[in-house]
């Protein structure tokens, strides 16, 4: 079983309703899986990972994103070193497994 890993996370901005947040992991790093009750979107600046959501591997690399759908379980390789952006509601409630 894979060592599970803390992301690097900061709040790049906050707006009355929705957050922006910059994480950052290094390669080979599994971050936590979990699943949020409100829909986001995962934008990748910078390097490649892999969002492992409803059975599926999805590369995601620079440039790119994704619309996390809520109450969906999904998890995060880093298969190079990342930084990605991830804008959510603020009244988002996540829960880690």
């Amino acid at each position: 079983m894979e060592k599970v890993t803390r992301p690097n996370i900061g709040t790049i901005a906050t707006g009355k309703n929705l957050v922006a947040k910059q994480m950052q992991a290094k390669a080979g790093d599994l971050l936590p899986k979990h699943r949020a009750d409100k829909e986001s979107i995962l934008f990748l600046h910078e390097g490649e990972c892999v969002l492992k959501i409803s059975g599926e591997d999805i590369l995601l690399k620079t440039g790119e994103g994704y619309v996390i759908p809520p109450e969906i379980i999904h998890q995060i390789k880093a298969v190079t070193d990342f930084k990605g952006l991830h804008f959510m509601p603020i009244a988002i409630k996540i829960e880690f497994f």
